[in-house]
Formats: C-alpha cells, sequence, structure tokens
C-alpha cells in the first residue's frame, strides 16, 4: 500500500484511501502509512509515522471504534467490537523532525468471535514535544479491519428507493441494511437500471462507499437523463441483492 499523506484539525478525522493526499500546514508536515490495513489471525499491523515538518511532536497512540454515518461519512464513536480486541504500541513516542517511528497493532481475536470483517480504529494524536511549540494540533486516524476466519455470509436487506429533484438533476437514493458479516463496497459490482415501456434506457453505478457489517446506509446513484415520468428500476448486486422499484423522474 502507498504512503498516504494526511493532515487535519483537532476532532476531525481523516479516513483517506492509500495515496490520498491532503496539504498539511507548513509547520506540521505528519506522514503515515498505510491508511488503512487488514489484519487476519492474530498477526500485528505497524504503522509508520514520520514527521516532515521543522519541529518535534509526541504522538500518542490509542484505539476507537469506527462506524459510518448513513451516507458514508466516516465517525469516530465509543470503543466496540474490533477496538476492544486491539492494543497498540508505543503509546506515545517522539518523533523528531525527518525521522520516521513505527506503531504495531496487535489484535486478540477472542473465542468464538463472528467471522467476518470488523473495523476498529487506531487513533494518532499529537502533542508538543517538551520544550517545543506545536502551530496546529492533528488526529489521524488508521482503519484497522480484523478479519476473522470461518464461513462469513453475504446479506443485503433493500428498502426504499427516493428520487430526489433539483432542477434537471435527479438523484436516485437507495437505502440499504448490510445484515451479512462482510464490508460491501459499492461501485463497479451495484448497478440500478432503469427502464420504460420494457426498454432500457441507461444502467448505472453508484457514487463509491462501503456498508459495514450489521450497519445501514444510503447508496446514490445520478441521473443526467431528460426522460421524466414512470420508470421501473432494477437493484442488482450480482449474488447477493435484486429488487425492482416503480418510480416517477
Amino acid at each position: 500500500m502507498r504512503r498516504g499523506v494526511i493532515a487535519v484539525a483537532l476532532a476531525a478525522l481523516a479516513s483517506l484511501p492509500a495515496g490520498a493526499t491532503a496539504t498539511p500546514p507548513a509547520s506540521l508536515g505528519l506522514a503515515v502509512w498505510p491508511a488503512r490495513a487488514a489484519v487476519a489471525g492474530g498477526r500485528p499491523q505497524v504503522i509508520h509515522v514520520r514527521n516532515g515538518g521543522i519541529r518535534p511532536v509526541i504522538v500518542e497512540a490509542a484505539v476507537a471504534g469506527f462506524a459510518l454515518d448513513l451516507r458514508g461519512t466516516p465517525r469516530v464513536v465509543a470503543a466496540r467490537g474490533a477496538a476492544r480486541w486491539l492494543a497498540v504500541r508505543p503509546r506515545f513516542a517522539r518523533v523528531a523532525p525527518g525521522a520516521t517511528r513505527t506503531f504495531t497493532a496487535w489484535p486478540a481475536v477472542p473465542r468464538g468471535a463472528r467471522p467476518g470483517d470488523h473495523p476498529a480504529l487506531v487513533l494518532l494524536r499529537t502533542r508538543p514535544a517538551a520544550g517545543g511549540a506545536i502551530g496546529v494540533l492533528v488526529r489521524i486516524g488508521v482503519v484497522v479491519d480484523v478479519r476473522v476466519a470461518g464461513h462469513a455470509r453475504r446479506g443485503l436487506r433493500v428498502g426504499s428507493l427516493l428520487v430526489v429533484r433539483r432542477g434537471a438533476r435527479r438523484r436516485l437514493v437507495l437505502t440499504v441494511e448490510n445484515r451479512g458479516d462482510v464490508t460491501e463496497r459499492f461501485g463497479a459490482t451495484a448497478s440500478l437500471a432503469l427502464y420504460a415501456r420494457r426498454r432500457l434506457v441507461v444502467r448505472l453505478r453508484p457514487r463509491t462507499r462501503e456498508l459495514l457489517p450489521h450497519s445501514r446506509g444510503m447508496v446514490e446513484f445520478a441521473y443526467l437523463g431528460r426522460r421524466r415520468g414512470p420508470v421501473r428500476v432494477l437493484f442488482d448486486v450480482p449474488g447477493v441483492a435484486r429488487k425492482v422499484f416503480h418510480v416517477r423522474l
């Protein structure tokens, strides 16, 4: 996984894909990689932190829960599930300008844990080094997916489909519940096919997002066509979910 540079103000969470970049303040450039990791079988995950700034910083590591809201925006939540299984060491590290330090997260999966994906968050927070100063405090979130071996089932419960109109634009917003044990990633596999008088009008792909196990969310499709009136809509995730709707554009 390539290096990702993430810098955010205190009390905000950065959850960016590997290789994503945010511009750090001139006095503080903190690089963390990987931005996301998956661990299985109790194997440790090493997280690298590089101080590209001009002042030394103290980085504090902690574990928190990870969730997504209905629209897929990441949130820091109270420790639960995999967040209670992870231990991260060291808890504190001084990182000099230009230097790199490592933190290690160990999952201790309890006996009887449900097979599948269990997301948690390693939070890295900066503090001023003794005798130094720091212009901006940052909090960086590294998502760690703890994967438990076994038969993990997939299951989507498809809810309602809402047409949101804004001028000439239409958004089709689908409510979905992930009842399975694995994180569902909507993108190339999911589709929304619009039919009028049994003829295919267009096949839409959703805005890329994830739906964590045992959670609900909204999946959005943008329709820029000119057709108006009643259409039949087929939502399909091959082998997982399929449902037909009748709506008016």
